[in-house]
């Protein structure tokens, strides 16, 4: 075992056995309250802690270059962990290459009611229907000038990607224009930005995944994309549901292509609830979007089926549990992965065991 091994397995030993049963059980065990708690106290620590942080868990990154952005590291944080980007600053020094913060909505809204988040400890799981509750496009905006974000500036020593979405009370009617009010306010602090189509939580949304619906979308923000700088327009993702059957995917791509899509993000969360262990079914009946183990299998397939059909990098994203299954996305063709229900469950040493344990794929695409 060598000196990365026996060093992960300490790290993940400590989260398992002290700071994730504390977690667990804070707020009488309320998943979102904990949530919260914690966004906020990673996001006001204080610097000599970030930076021991950094020293013994942040290390071992492996540079690679997607869609024009430098990512000084192939993991990412997920859309949904950091929502209006409270923790922004704390990512990096947590030995993550990038983080899509989101996701954001033309306007602020409140998101589904309570509860909306149920933690699957038996499954390695959480199922969840937010509902992108978050403060606005606006003041994400504002959150990121007054950190001193600029695109490309690194000044928070990784990209920072911008998930956005459709507000719930916009009708679907008029969603190319709520998308292009995010797309233009959060531009200029965005790094990348992920359109997301595929959350099963905003009432309507998936639609926006049919090839005439997303044809007219992703070919708007593109195009403004390019009116706000023509020279190096800010690249535009499209997540997709692991869901979809493959010919459904196949319009999806064949949109992304036609209109100038810099990649793929696969996959969000599913509807099927597969994999959910033992006393965990109670909770099967709960509508919301199931991730953790149970989607490692699906995503999986979905990136491979992708990376074979298409030019277009990818993001893998669902049910990455162990550096095993972080591994298994870069050969199957992923140039980078993002985190959030394993985060959730394995702690930093998930980020170290990938950062230190893991290799690039050998069928990457540039």
């Amino acid at each position: 075992m060598t000196i990365d091994e026996l060093y992960v397995r300490a790290v993940r030993a400590g989260y398992e056995g002290l700071v994730r049963p504390l977690l667990f059980t804070m707020h009488g065990g309320d998943p979102e309250k904990i949530h919260g708690q914690l966004i906020s106290t990673m996001g006001h620590l204080p610097d000599s802690l970030v930076g021991l942080i950094e020293r013994f868990i942040g290390q071992g990154r492996q540079p690679v270059d997607v869609a024009g952005v430098h990512f000084p590291g192939r993991i990412g944080v997920a859309a949904g962990l950091d929502k209006d980007g409270v923790a922004a600053g704390i990512w990096s020094p947590l030995g993550f290459g990038f983080a899509e913060l989101g996701t954001v909505t033309a306007h602020a809204q409140p998101g589904n009611p309570r509860p909306r988040l149920f933690r699957l400890i038996r499954s390695g799981a959480i199922i969840n229907r937010m509902g992108f509750n978050n403060n606005g496009a606006e003041a994400m905006a504002a959150r990121m000038a007054n950190l001193g974000v600029a695109r490309g500036n690194n000044a928070l020593g990784c990209p920072m990607g911008i998930s956005i979405g459709k507000t719930k009370a916009t009708p679907l009617a008029d969603a190319v224009d709520d998308y292009l009010f995010s797309l233009t306010t959060l531009a200029p602090y965005a790094d990348y930005v992920a359109l997301n189509v595929s959350s099963p939580n905003t009432p309507g949304l998936r639609s926006l995944q049919g090839r005439h619906e997303l044809e007219e979308l992703t070919g708007a923000l593109v195009a403004r994309a390019r009116e706000l700088d023509a020279d190096d327009p800010v690249p535009v993702f499209v997540k997709v549901a692991p869901d979809l059957t493959t010919g459904q995917l196949d319009g999806i791509l064949s949109s992304c292509e036609q209109a100038g899509i810099a990649g793929i993000i696969a996959t969000n969360t599913t509807i099927e609830r597969d994999g959910i262990k033992g006393s965990d079914a109670r909770y099967a009946s709960q509508a919301g979007g199931l991730s953790g183990s149970p989607l490692t299998a699906m995503a999986l397939d979905r990136v491979r089926w992708i990376t074979a059909h298409t030019d277009l990098p990818v993001m893998g994203c669902g049910g990455i549990m162990t550096p095993a299954d972080a591994q298994a996305m870069f050969d199957a063709g992923a140039r980078l992965v993002q985190l959030y229900t394993g985060f959730i469950f394995e702690g930093p040493a998930l980020v170290m065991g990938i950062n230190r344990l893991t290799r690039p794929g050998k069928g990457a695409r540039a």
